[in-house]
């Protein structure tokens, strides 16, 4: 018997900075809303068609919202639509949005041999950038985050 071929971007994602940082509204980055933006993307880009065909295997595995980073898992036929789908998103939860492939991988364990390394890169720059107002509820929210990834299977 022979596994699924999968493909697992790993991607960043720009939010609007004037959206971002408002206090009416803040925009979290989940899986939900980011599996509707992904459908509804290849819905209007591929029609139904390749809908069926690309969701038969894809899933959103890993959404950072501290560091914005994002794993997407699909399989090795339909990766190419899948990414070329994301990349056409516009926003995500009435956010404008814009998103940046970090890494392409065969494997769960490379993908998060590359994932760990970028999200410390990442939460680094945050703990400069936010100096004295980090707190306490974040560093632990990304732990929890970093937790999740190094559990990461299929």
């Amino acid at each position: 018997m022979v596994g699924f071929k999968n493909r697992y971007l790993v991607m960043e994602v720009f939010l609007d900075p004037n959206k971002e940082f408002s206090m009416d509204e803040p925009i979290r980055i989940t899986s939900k809303n980011l599996w509707e933006a992904i459908v509804k993307s290849i819905l209007v880009n591929f029609g139904e068609c390749g809908l069926a065909s690309a969701m038969n295997s894809s899933k959103v595995k890993y959404v950072n919202p501290t560091t914005k980073h994002v794993i997407v898992r699909t399989s090795r036929e339909d990766y190419q639509k899948v990414w070329a789908a994301i990349t056409m998103i516009k926003s995500v939860g009435h956010c404008p949005v814009v998103f940046n492939l970090l890494d392409l991988s065969g494997s769960i364990k490379a993908c998060k041999t590359a994932a760990l390394k970028l999200e410390e890169l990442k939460f680094e720059q945050y703990k400069l950038s936010t100096g004295d107002r980090l707190t306490a509820d974040a560093h632990k929210e990304m732990q929890n985050c970093l937790a999740t990834l190094k559990l990461l299977e299929h």
